[in-house]
């Protein structure tokens, strides 16, 4: 008999060259997460993910499956694969589901939240955790500069020049940007990502934010559907994967909503389009 178990792991993502196993021993999450269940398992495990990170991203709940012949305890599915991954890397619940559940195609919408930390000096502290600007960053035009995003577009000048996603239309759901402390948190839920998405957004928020553009930059760059149009990658280093959204059949675990460093902050309500 065939189980399926669906994970949720945590993992800093500052030491690994993205979420995908890669060839020529480039270490990569996926790779570590599968060595470790296949102890466990006592045969080979392949998972599959929500969705796929880059190299340095880091994730606080990210969702995952696999399938195997074997029964375990849920908790030998945590505790004990954590035996044998390494301290950056932590399953953090698990759960037998259905046959017919899948982590990626699944999912009605996926959620990451980029951190900005905003400082006359780079924090010595999560250096790696964090997008460290020293300038001063306007808050409310990149509330209304982010406004723009929201709901369904052709977004290829935010979209990497190799991304291979077959289309760039995608559904943006929720963007709220705010200010705790220091740090300034761009949290956006969709349907889906292209690459490096949200790490343009961040880029061009933040031009906005500093001066450099008015905020009305944000929907001519949108507009140009062009990649050359629109402003900096920015780092990899505040980007974290929080969350993604099943139906409620499928009984995923959920766990708070990361980076676990920030303050507490009300939920806004997000709620999806009928």
């Amino acid at each position: 008999m065939t189980n399926k178990v669906v994970l949720v792991v945590e993992y800093d993502g500052a030491d690994y060259k993205g979420w995908q196993a890669q060839k020529f021993g480039v270490p990569s999450v996926q790779e570590s997460l599968e060595k470790a269940l296949s102890v466990i398992a006592n045969h080979p495990v392949r998972v599959i993910c929500a969705g796929r990170t880059d190299a340095g991203v880091h994730a606080c709940a990210q969702v995952v499956h696999f399938e195997t012949n074997v029964e375990r305890s849920e908790r030998s599915w945590t505790t004990g694969v954590n035996t044998y991954l390494p301290n950056n890397i932590a399953v953090v619940a698990a759960r037998y589901v259905s046959e017919d559940f899948h982590a990626r195609f699944s999912a009605l919408s996926r959620r990451y939240r980029y951190v900005i930390y905003s400082s006359d000096f780079c924090p010595a502290i999560l250096p790696k955790g964090v997008t460290w600007t020293h300038k001063a960053l306007d808050v409310v035009a990149m509330k209304e500069a982010a406004k723009v995003f929201l709901g369904t577009h052709d977004f290829s000048s935010f979209r990497a020049i190799g991304c291979q996603a077959k289309t760039p239309f995608r559904t943006v759901l929720n963007f709220e940007v705010y200010q705790l402390g220091q740090y300034i948190v761009l949290d956006v839920r969709a349907n889906a990502f292209l690459h490096h998405m949200i790490r343009n957004f961040a880029g061009v928020l933040m031009s906005i934010g500093a001066g450099e553009k008015p905020v009305s930059w944000a929907k001519e760059t949108l507009e140009a559907r062009d990649r050359t149009k629109g402003g900096i990658t920015a780092p990899p280093t505040g980007l974290y994967f929080v969350d993604a959204q099943y139906p409620d059949v499928f009984n995923v675990p959920k766990r708070p909503l990361g980076p676990h460093f920030l303050p507490f902050v009300d939920e806004p309500s997000y709620e999806l389009p009928s």
